[in-house]
């Protein structure tokens, strides 16, 4: 387990940025499938997916957002941020061996209220911009330091 350290809204300043990292692995995508309930061949069938425009399976275009929802969560603000909206533009296919960088960047901040705009982009391992688009998210008021949950096990099978 990891502890972490949000970022409040008092100290949160525009043109602050962070960055993440993840390599996308067919685990990734089996999960996301089986999560989200899509199983559009295009994402988990080789032999369909070689005969499309891509040539070999694709990851999810949502699964951006939910690096981009983790990262939120998890590192920048951090743990006590909640979504309000989210935009994004799939700009390049993702595809298993991927790594992805995440760009996180303060745009703008609300004069009165806790509520912040962040600037997303992701990038693959060629420099390729493969998402960009804005979250509007609820920033925490208050300092928190905090041990972040294990995620749960999940057995993936093909039954």
């Amino acid at each position: 387990m990891s502890t972490v350290r949000n970022v409040p809204f008092s100290e949160l300043r525009c043109g602050e940025a962070q960055t993440m990292k993840h390599t996308v692995t067919r685990r990734d995508i089996d999960l996301f499938a089986a999560s989200s309930g899509d199983n559009n061949p295009v994402h988990l069938d080789e032999d369909y997916a070689s005969k499309t425009r891509f040539g070999r399976t694709i990851m999810h275009g949502m699964f951006s957002g939910a690096l981009i929802s983790r990262m939120l969560g998890t590192q920048f603000p951090g743990p006590g941020t909640i979504y309000l909206s989210q935009h994004l533009d799939f700009c390049a296919p993702v595809y298993c061996g991927d790594e992805l960088t995440l760009h996180m960047t303060v745009e703008s901040i609300h004069p009165e209220k806790p509520v912040a705009t962040l600037h997303c982009d992701i990038v693959n391992q060629d420099g390729i911009t493969v998402t960009v688009g804005t979250s509007v998210v609820l920033v925490p008021r208050t300092e928190e330091t905090t041990t972040l949950p294990p995620l749960p096990e999940v057995i993936i099978s093909g039954d």
